[in-house]
């Protein structure tokens, strides 16, 4: 399959971020393991769930909130520019939601690709919003839909938890179908032999 530029540069700046987000929403979730429900949960009060990790008692990940912050604004434009180029150039319409002939993608891979990009992006970013104070202060609807700064961040987690699923499952796909030759096509746009299974 043949990648256009966009498409490639894209899809690596949101692969660069995507790990630099899960880096540090780890060095976040280290600070305090425990989610919560509703408005507030601190140390001392019920969770509604434990996270097996160890809890380190250090105060805030200042460096993992700077970073998750800065890679989430790299997502959500480079997110934005990919969006906009694929309906500029009718992607979704043929590749997604009605298939050319022959199909670029099978139907598993068409409701996966749709659900992460018009479905778990969006949501990751609307809980994302949620937690920060100053974005609230303005769109107070943000957080109250979702119950809670504290069900935000839960919501968030789950969220998070079903990318990196994605993740590794797409990375298997790409390894099944030949990697040096499936990340050579989206590195150099290439076009994999036939036989390849499209991932």
């Amino acid at each position: 399959m043949r990648h256009s530029a966009l498409v490639r540069a894209t899809h690596w700046l949101t692969a660069a971020s995507v790990i630099a987000l899960v880096v540090s929403g780890v060095a976040i979730l280290l600070a305090h393991p425990r989610l919560y429900w509703g408005e507030t949960g601190a140390v001392g009060t019920p969770s509604l769930i434990d996270l097996p990790l160890p809890f380190l008692l250090t105060g805030q990940s200042g460096w993992g909130r700077h970073l998750h912050f800065l890679s989430a604004w790299v997502a959500v434009l480079t997110g934005t520019v990919y969006v906009a180029g694929g309906m500029r150039t009718c992607h979704f319409r043929q590749d997604l939601f009605r298939s050319t002939q022959p199909a670029k993608y099978n139907i598993v891979q068409r409701v996966t690709y749709a659900a992460v990009v018009f479905v778990l992006f969006p949501l990751l970013i609307w809980t994302g919003l949620a937690m920060s104070p100053a974005v609230t202060s303005v769109l107070p609807m943000l957080i109250t839909s979702v119950g809670g700064q504290q069900s935000a961040r839960t919501i968030h987690f789950i969220l998070a938890t079903l990318l990196v699923l994605f993740v590794v499952g797409h990375v298997a796909m790409v390894a099944l179908a030949g990697f040096s030759r499936q990340v050579g096509a989206m590195i150099l746009g290439g076009e994999p032999s036939a036989s390849q299974v499209q991932t």
